[in-house]
């Protein structure tokens, strides 16, 4: 497969990097020559996972900004309307959660104008779906039992991620790109958009969060779906640029069952999900742009990734989706979840391409956890709530957590700087016209992704971590 190593002519201007770790600060100074040399990165893998917060992983970790504590004792609460208290994040050591609903109206109802606290109602409202029981075949369930969404997990149920955490880069300040739930947010680290197109003029694309997809999506019934249009994304993705550039790029999907419902109920039976089938996790075969530089092709079933990994023939550009048992989408197992994203990493630091690569590891919404970070306003369609983030790569800092303001537009700027001389999905420059409603990737307050890395030092030796190891 191809390989392309660029440097954006930004990079070429000295950097300042600063970043705090541990309670302390370090500086990195990076001057015009160093900066200036090709970056040692061939391959760059974005793991998406599903619907956990910050706070519900990260929320104790040392030095992040973590859940407000007094007398190490969580001094925020969120009133619970069924009994009238009001409830303060505690530790969750289950290791199957719930959550509560995450679509748009959720996300506006959980912010509450920044007061961080409609997460306990919306959970309730969630538990009112009739067959929330059946579904999730658990049968402690009811229908009107406590919610889980102010629980947190810390290094007793993910050993791992804090290991990657301490070992690595955390981004405590990652939010999603859009206020809304899964396909919205899987469109945006695609493409820095969520649209509704209705022919294959991208021109012709309406802003939309919610159901970029049409009505289909509401539509259980396969039988009346049949008749219904197909979703057609026309708007312009990053791979358009990639393969302009002869960039190679590769998204594996675990094939088995969808995370999440398509009609953005909170439970449903699952739908069967394979590189064949378009759908929420995999929305590239529906882009117009996809289909016409015929690419449908480069996404591929996961197991396809563990070959290219083993024989050193990465894609520049890889994204990985799960499928629901390994996605940790509530009911789904945490343990499982982190057992999958391991089995990952481990294969690419295994891999002969572990020293030119950087893993960039996320969930893909909040899942009506909690957090308390009010997230920052960009433009209409977000940023949404803050998502768990870590950075893997043998040049990254080694226990750094990175304070920026982040969204998924980091990853296709990052990508767009190592690999396409710093070009944006911007309609006066790309070559290929849409409305999107801003240059997401060139927001002022957005961070840049370099600060994360020291590439004037020899890679890191791999760091191989128990796939399934014993809680703490």
């Amino acid at each position: 497969m191809g390989r392309v190593s660029r440097v954006s002519a930004a990079l070429g201007l000295a950097l300042s990097l600063a970043l705090v770790f541990g309670g302390g600060r370090r500086q990195l100074e990076m001057t015009q020559s160093s900066a200036a040399q090709a970056l040692p990165i061939q391959h760059i893998v974005i793991i998406m996972q599903e619907n956990r917060s910050f706070d519900s992983y990260f929320g104790t970790y040392p030095g992040a900004d973590g859940i407000p504590m007094q007398n190490g004792a969580p001094s925020v609460c969120v009133p619970d309307p069924v009994n009238g208290q009001c409830v303060a994040p505690y530790h969750d050591s289950n290791d199957r959660n719930l959550g509560g609903p995450h679509g748009e109206s959720q996300a506006r109802a959980d912010i509450n104008d920044g007061k961080m606290d409609g997460f306990i109602e919306q959970a309730h409202q969630g538990q009112l779906q009739p067959d929330r029981c059946s579904i999730i075949q658990d049968p402690a369930c009811s229908q009107t039992g406590p919610t889980d969404v102010m629980g947190y997990h810390d290094a007793h149920e993910i050993p791992n991620y804090w290991q990657y955490a301490e070992q690595f880069v955390l981004q405590d300040h990652m939010f999603e790109p859009n206020a809304s739930w899964s396909l919205p947010a899987h469109l945006f680290t695609v493409s820095a958009w969520s649209a509704r197109c209705p022919d294959e003029n991208p021109m012709g694309c309406t802003n939309n969060v919610q159901l970029p997809s049409g009505t289909a999506y509401l539509i259980t019934d396969p039988a009346r779906r049949a008749d219904l249009p197909k979703p057609q994304y026309s708007w312009t993705d990053i791979t358009y640029l990639l393969h302009k550039a002869g960039v190679s790029w590769a998204y594996y999907l675990d094939e088995g069952t969808e995370p999440d419902c398509e009609n953005d109920t909170m439970f449903c039976v699952s739908k069967p999900q394979s590189p064949t089938v378009p759908g929420i996790w995999n929305p590239l075969p529906w882009f117009v742009t996809v289909q016409q530089d015929n690419e449908v092709g480069n996404i591929q079933p996961h197991a396809n990734f563990y070959a290219a990994a083993r024989a050193g023939t990465l894609s520049n550009v890889v994204w990985i989706v799960p499928d629901q048992r390994d996605s940790e989408h509530p009911p789904a197992l945490v343990s499982t979840g982190q057992a999958y994203v391991t089995s990952i990493i481990n294969a690419i630091m295994r891999s002969p391409d572990w020293n030119t690569t950087v893993i960039f590891l996320t969930w893909d919404d909040w899942g009506g956890f909690y957090d308390h970070v009010v997230p920052p306003t960009v433009d209409a369609n977000g940023y949404g709530l803050r998502v768990p983030a870590i950075v893997v790569s043998p040049y990254a800092l080694q226990g750094a957590i990175d304070h920026q303001t982040l969204s998924f537009d980091a990853y296709l700027k990052f990508i767009e700087d190592v690999f396409l001389g710093g070009q944006r999905l911007d309609p006066a420059t790309d070559g290929r016209p849409d409305p999107r409603t801003s240059v997401r990737e060139d927001a002022a307050v957005l961070g840049d992704l370099m600060q994360d890395f020291d590439f004037s030092r020899p890679p890191r030796p791999p760091l191989l971590l128990p796939v399934s190891p014993s809680p703490e």
